[in-house]
């Protein structure tokens, strides 16, 4: 599969700890392969971005860790973010180009905003962080499986904590909430789903960590790769809150093949999607669409609407609905944002054009 070459050995966060290499560590442990190879410019180095910072990146190449920046004169765009890979010539701490995506994480910008921010890029695994040690938020699952699924990977939930699970019943309980997506149980300081999810990463996949502060990400990272690689922090008293630990994207190897991206705690999420990660993370609705009375039904007390005829006769739970009108209403007012943007930029580049015309003249 494509180049074969040295990186550094396994469960260390490269991007801050000194590295070594071992040869039977290569770029496919990575994620490189045979699409990558055939779009790497002659002559470029490949390497694979660990963590972004303003104007450089630190990434993996065949020779270890690296630091390259950014030509001020000539922007990158897309701009590189964890994951990605990048090309470099030899010798040089420059990036030449950026190697195409084969998808990304992206949500809304802060504070909502209609501008997408790319969380993680060249993912396989989206691992839903959920805790079985605290009542779940159905809403924030949702949100983060149709965040998943937008992004062109797959979701896949983590239950961590077991060994404090509220229940037997936890776990089944917090599936339900995500119909098609599958779980796995995990309990760090146990051990147990380690290797479960240690043989989901094999072949160089790439699984990105999600989930708000204080639902074990970092300790999950750290059992992951058998050391402590990324810091971890208390769980408040009282409300079961956690502390930020992880204050940027970064990514760490994993022993006998794989990466994982963690990410820093997000609260507030509102996925970046074309609706198609929406369709998918509500299987119960979307066969359900287009089924009402009336073609411009917006399934809130119009007649005859298929939804609320399911949510009447037990097929669909008020909770699911209530859910999918919650991110399609974010999702509509993205959409609606985006598009007058869009039109104050064409008609600001309009009257700018009126007046240099104007002062031609």
């Amino acid at each position: 599969m494509g180049t074969q070459t040295s990186v550094p050995a396994t469960g260390c966060s490269v991007a801050s700890q000194p590295t070594t290499t071992t040869p039977d560590q290569t770029l496919a442990d990575l994620g490189w392969g045979d699409d990558l190879a055939a779009a790497l410019p002659a002559g470029l180095t490949p390497a694979r971005v660990v963590r972004a910072d303003r104007g450089w990146v630190t990434a993996l190449s065949p020779s270890g860790e690296v630091r390259l920046r950014f030509d001020p004169l000539h922007p990158l765009e897309p701009a590189p973010t964890t994951g990605d890979w990048v090309a470099s010539a030899g010798g040089g701490d420059l990036v030449a180009a950026i190697l195409p995506r084969r998808n990304a994480l992206v949500r809304a910008g802060a504070h909502d905003e209609a501008a997408p921010q790319v969380l993680a890029a060249d993912v396989d695994i989206v691992g839903v962080c959920v805790p079985l040690s605290s009542p779940p938020n159905p809403r924030r699952i949702q949100r983060y499986v149709t965040l998943g699924w937008a992004s062109g990977a797959t979701p896949l939930l983590v239950l961590t904590k077991a060994d404090r699970s509220l229940g037997p019943d936890a776990a089944a309980e917090v599936a339900a909430m995500a119909p098609g997506v599958e779980a796995v149980v995990v309990s760090a300081r146990e051990g147990q789903g380690i290797g479960d999810l240690r043989v989901r990463l094999r072949g160089g996949r790439t699984m990105v960590v999600v989930g708000p502060s204080g639902v074990g990400k970092s300790t999950l990272v750290n059992a992951l790769v058998g050391r402590e690689a990324m810091a971890t922090g208390a769980i408040r008293e009282g409300d079961a809150k956690g502390r930020h630990t992880t204050s940027t994207r970064e990514l760490v190897l994993v022993p006998g093949g794989g990466v994982l991206l963690d990410t820093p705690g997000l609260r507030a999420l509102v996925p970046w999607d074309d609706g198609d990660g929406l369709a998918r993370a509500f299987p119960d609705i979307a066969p359900l669409l287009g089924t009402c009375r009336f073609a411009d039904c917006q399934h809130r007390g119009q007649p005859g609407c298929a939804l609320e005829a399911a949510v009447a006769d037990g097929r669909l739970s008020p909770g699911r609905l209530d859910g999918w009108h919650r991110l399609q209403d974010d999702l509509t007012r993205i959409e609606e944002e985006t598009e007058s943007r869009l039109r104050e930029g064409r008609s600001g580049r309009g009257r700018a054009d009126r007046s240099g015309r104007r002062r031609r003249r």
